[in-house]
């Protein structure tokens, strides 16, 4: 049986621009402002699909819906044997028009949110990293695609450089950045640094092992071992019937 030749929802673009407004109203009623931060890639390594040396130097105000109404879902907070990690997500919506508007016609590169790219969220002051784009949240209403779903973890900084000049994304960077100076040795009279023959800085707790001897033997730790009598065996098991 044909489909009704009244209703037709895939040939009426006026329709489908209704339905489009209705549904960016509806994330700038309930969503929230949050900041888009797409990353720059500075030394992409084509085998291993990943960049070391990220970067992330804009940051663009957009509202999105939070579809993860009921709160955080992910691991959450867990103990590992590293330690504590956390470990929450949250999946955003936005609106494929505004993204457009607000990105792309600043960017033309950016045509699409993608994976790697941050989102600040000032509800919690957190920054999320995008893990994965849904493309099709929905499938087609109207003949048209209207939203991505974005799915974040919360973001852990290994080393990027921040520089969108806005001061509660920035600070990410001076508050877990590693500075090499804090552990560099520094001469007593002038307080100049200290480097070795390669041109780096002299760190506390470096060792030269270019003159050791990998393939010595232990004898004096065996026989350090034995005066100090590191282990004693006289005691009786505590489990036996007086024997050892």
């Amino acid at each position: 049986m044909p489909t009704n030749v009244f209703f037709n929802n895939y040939d009426h673009t006026q329709e489908q621009l209704l339905y489009e407004d209705l549904v960016i109203e509806s994330i700038q009623i309930y969503g929230h402002d949050v900041y888009y931060i797409p990353r720059t890639l500075n030394n992409y390594d084509e085998l291993y699909t990943e960049d070391t040396i990220s970067s992330y130097e804009n940051a663009y105000d957009l509202e999105m819906y939070v579809k993860s109404v009921d709160g955080f879902t992910g691991d959450g907070i867990f103990l590992s044997k590293y330690g504590l990690e956390i470990r929450d997500e949250v999946i955003f919506t936005v609106s494929k028009r505004r993204f457009e508007k607000q990105i792309t016609s600043i960017d033309e590169t950016r045509n699409t949110p993608k994976e790697g790219d941050l989102i600040y969220f000032p509800l919690n002051k957190k920054s999320f990293q995008i893990k994965f784009v849904d493309y099709k949240p929905f499938f087609y209403q109207h003949g048209q695609l209207q939203t991505y779903d974005l799915v974040c973890e919360l973001f852990e900084y290994s080393g990027e450089d921040f520089s969108t000049g806005i001061i509660d994304i920035d600070e990410v960077q001076t508050k877990f950045d590693y500075d090499v100076l804090e552990d560099a040795l520094q001469m007593e009279s002038d307080g100049a640094y200290m480097f070795t023959e390669n041109g780096q800085y002299l760190l506390m707790g470096h060792i030269d092992t270019s003159t050791q001897d990998l393939g010595s033997d232990n004898i004096p730790i065996q026989d350090e071992q034995e005066e100090d009598n590191i282990f004693d065996w006289s005691e009786l098991d505590p489990f036996s019937e007086g024997e050892y």
